[in-house]
């Protein structure tokens, strides 16, 4: 057997034997993201950018500066009215929010 032709072998048997496990991993569910709920009426800028997709450490900061100039937010689409959340990050995150009013 040449060279070339054992380097093929080997590929194609190591390709055989990962492929499988690769593409499990690509099809399971994300269970991680699905679970995160936050309470947007106390949660700190460093949670809010952690647990929301589309907001980072800044549009976080201005969701808190927002809350803390107007008090409670009492619906989750109230925070499209801070300023670089749009109605788009909104939807996205709506399953994670969770207005608790007391």
């Amino acid at each position: 057997m040449t060279r070339l032709a054992w380097l093929k072998a080997v590929m194609t048997a190591l390709i055989l034997v990962f492929a499988p496990l690769t593409l499990a991993a690509d099809s399971a569910p994300d269970t991680t993201q699905q679970s995160i709920q936050l309470d947007i009426n106390t949660a700190d800028a460093v949670a809010i950018a952690e647990a929301l997709e589309g907001v980072g450490m800044v549009k976080a900061q201005e969701i808190v500066a927002y809350r803390e100039l107007f008090g409670k937010f009492h619906s989750v689409d109230e925070l499209a009215e801070v300023q670089g959340i749009g109605a788009a990050t909104v939807e996205k995150n709506r399953g994670r929010i969770v207005i608790v009013n007391e």
